[in-house]
């Protein structure tokens, strides 16, 4: 029998919704320097991706770690094991993209598979974008990227961003 994937969210970690990624995504990914890292509900038996030459040195992480073939040309990865191997549903570093150079925008057509060759979805986590200077007063402590929106000046009646110039003073 197939496997088959409950695209529920259950709150856990389970590759979709609380990470970042849509319920019914099975392996959401991320960057993080040079690590591509992955949140996975399903086993992942192979995997392959274009760049736009960043990751032409890629190697390591989860994959390497559980017995997979890496090849890394100019402007493709391919992994997968002869063995059979996978690298189990959960979370960890997917592969080292050889370079911090490697960006959301760098990578496409995602390919992923599970041990019987069927394709398992696979999307970026969307990145909360803000303020991620602690001093500005309008700081979003869950920014992971920053968007060149923060504010520093508070009008006189101590409103960041505000525009209050008359009656300040009494």
């Amino acid at each position: 029998a197939l496997p088959t994937h409950d695209s529920a969210d259950d709150g856990g970690d389970d590759g979709g919704g609380d990470d970042g990624c849509s319920n019914d995504t099975d392996v959401c990914l991320s960057i993080s320097g040079s690590s591509l890292n992955y949140n996975s509900s399903a086993d992942i038996a192979g995997f392959q991706f274009s760049h736009d030459g960043c990751a032409s040195n890629a190697d390591g992480g989860d994959a390497v770690a559980n017995g997979f073939s890496i090849s890394a040309s100019d402007n493709t990865v391919l992994a997968f094991s002869f063995t059979g191997s996978v690298i189990p549903a959960g979370s960890g570093t997917l592969i080292d993209l050889g370079s911090t150079d490697c960006m959301n925008s760098s990578l496409s057509d995602l390919i992923f598979s599970d041990s019987v060759g069927e394709e398992l979805s696979a999307a970026f986590a969307l990145v909360i974008s803000g303020c991620m200077d602690d001093t500005a007063c309008n700081y979003n402590p869950d920014a992971e990227e920053d968007d060149g929106s923060c504010e520093y000046v508070e009008d006189c009646a101590g409103e960041c961003g505000g525009n209050a110039v008359e009656d300040c003073a009494g």
